[in-house]
């Protein structure tokens, strides 16, 4: 008896030239409306269309996408006053600003600083890897040392890992300690194990604490070091690896 066997899985056209890292689903979403892709030889001009990539070509300006583009890992000392985009609507300046002219392919942001924060910044055209990393449940921890507006008395920092209900979240730290203060303000050495939007300065809000500067200094094992505010490098596979597991 003959078994027919399964259909190969049919993925929306913007999400298979993204997860090629060849750009952002975004990104390709304008790609398509732009026509510039055309799948078996058809431009197509819907995000969303359906596409075998076992069994179809897919071609964008002409030359065909891979499954074995060259995966690139980064890491950039991200300045205060850049936002953590590709574009911004308000057309202020953006993290790429420092990646200009530097011959990279598209590659993203992996997670995010805000405009007010500085530090270490990782990009990626492997969206999988980037999952890895930024998952609340498995991804490593993020270390950041932060100048706030107090002395914070002992208990204080006991009550920043243990948290408080804010906006419908329960936000807290895996782990806080005081590194150094003087005169009116202090610095803290603060991790987290997620990365909730604005976590550690609405963590501090909450009692009623201000944030002076906030620096990320390490994503697990990956240091910040003496890396130039706005300068970049490449990492190796093995310290890429470090931080989440490589397909």
């Amino acid at each position: 008896m003959n078994r027919r066997l399964p259909a190969a899985p049919r993925h929306g056209l913007a999400r298979v030239l993204s997860k090629q890292g060849l750009c952002s689903r975004s990104e390709a979403a304008r790609w398509i409306a732009e026509g510039r892709v055309r799948v078996d030889g058809k431009v197509v001009r819907d995000p969303e269309f359906p596409v075998q990539r076992e069994r179809q070509r897919v071609e964008v300006d002409g030359h065909a996408g891979s499954d074995r583009v060259e995966r690139i890992f980064l890491m950039l000392n991200k300045p205060r006053g850049l936002v953590t985009s590709t574009r911004d609507e308000q057309g202020r300046d953006t993290v790429y600003r420092c990646l200009d002219d530097a011959g990279l392919p598209w590659l993203a942001p992996v997670g995010r600083l805000d405009k007010a924060s500085e530090g270490l910044l990782l990009f990626s055209n492997d969206p999988q890897w980037a999952a890895r990393i930024t998952s609340p449940g498995s991804g490593p921890l993020k270390t950041y040392h932060v100048q706030i507006d107090c002395i914070p008395p002992p208990p204080l920092l006991a009550m920043l890992e243990t948290g408080v209900a804010c906006e419908g979240q329960h936000l807290a730290a895996h782990s806080v300690r005081l590194l150094r203060a003087g005169g009116k303000n202090a610095w803290l050495e603060v991790m987290l194990d997620e990365g909730r939007n604005r976590q550690i300065r609405r963590l501090l809000a909450a009692f009623d604490i201000g944030v002076l500067r906030l620096l990320r200094v390490a994503i697990g094992p990956l240091q910040l070091g003496d890396l130039a505010k706005g300068q970049w490098r490449l990492l190796g596979s093995d310290e890429a690896a470090s931080l989440a597991p490589l397909d």
